[in-house]
């Protein structure tokens, strides 16, 4: 695998390796995936690829409800669109990753769900929220443009804000229960990857979420041992995320969001406790951590 500081290399993977142990899972009709209750979570669903993850649920017959989260002051104008033609089957739920109150209030939410029953915890929940830049955000190039302020805010929300999530629901589970858990990182992520530097920020925090995945994914085999916790590269995506740094894509190498949410789901849909801890390429290959 390639690594330069082109968009390319920030948001794509080289290569094509379709064999994947992802998909020798998607084919065992005995996997625990086959028994799941059809209830998904999509934590960042009201724009980019959580969105469209949550239009690609809604569109499979056995998605019985999707829980979409968002943030307050974000636009989720196509998210509410959504639920009001979806009004039985989808729940949109504030959630700030970074606030401990709005953490609180999400954790009740779920353990209501939990109370009643109907229609139960999702087992499926990916989690989509993430920062590259923004408001006084930009990737750094440099050792000179790093500051612990910025960097601090990558790791807020790349890293610690899907911790924080599985926190808030992992412990409503019972211990035999089948799940997923897969937070989208990227390449960059990957320090055996790492050859030519740059994106500080960008890329310790998503090496941060890889090691929070991989150190969570140990404990539950033997909190969870039906779990699958795994990370996810979703490759280049034409989403805001990415929008200032396309020109160098190589062309038919940057994907519309149903494309790159459809791939995903291809890969964590059907996972079950044999794939988890890995970290998957959006193609169900494995990149190294």
């Amino acid at each position: 695998m390639t690594d330069d500081l082109s968009p390319s290399s920030v948001f794509d993977v080289a290569g094509d390796e379709s064999a994947g142990p992802a998909g020798e899972a998607h084919h065992d009709d005995a996997s625990p995936a086959r028994q799941r209750n059809g209830v998904c979570m999509v934590v960042g669903g009201n724009r980019g690829i959580g969105l469209a993850l949550v239009e690609g649920l809604l569109n499979e017959a056995n998605t019985r409800q999707v829980v979409a989260t968002y943030r307050l002051s974000s636009d989720r104008e196509k998210l509410t669109s959504l639920k009001e033609q979806n009004a039985s089957r989808l729940s949109i739920v504030p959630l700030d990753v970074t606030d401990d109150f709005s953490l609180a209030a999400f954790s009740n939410y779920l353990q209501t769900r939990q109370d009643e029953k109907r229609p139960g915890l999702p087992e499926l929940v990916v989690h989509s929220a993430g920062i590259l830049h923004g408001r006084e955000l930009e990737s750094e190039k440099t050792l000179e443009q790093c500051s612990p302020r910025k960097l601090l805010r990558m790791f807020e929300v790349n890293s610690i804000g899907p911790l924080m999530v599985a926190r808030a629901l992992l412990p409503l589970y019972d211990k035999q229960r089948p799940f997923v858990f897969a937070a989208l990182s990227a390449m960059v992520g990957s320090i055996g990857d790492n050859r030519l530097g740059g994106w500080y920020g960008y890329r310790a925090s998503k090496s941060a979420l890889n090691q929070f995945v991989k150190t969570l994914s140990n404990e539950c085999r033997h909190r969870f041992p039906q779990a699958a916790i795994v990370a996810v590269h979703p490759g280049t995506t034409d989403t805001d995320l990415s929008r200032p740094f396309q020109r160098g894509v190589k062309p038919g190498k940057l994907y519309s969001p149903p494309q790159s949410a459809t791939r995903i789901l291809d890969v964590i849909k059907s996972l079950d406790a044999r794939q988890n801890g890995r970290f998957f390429n959006w193609d169900g290959g494995e990149i190294p951590w």
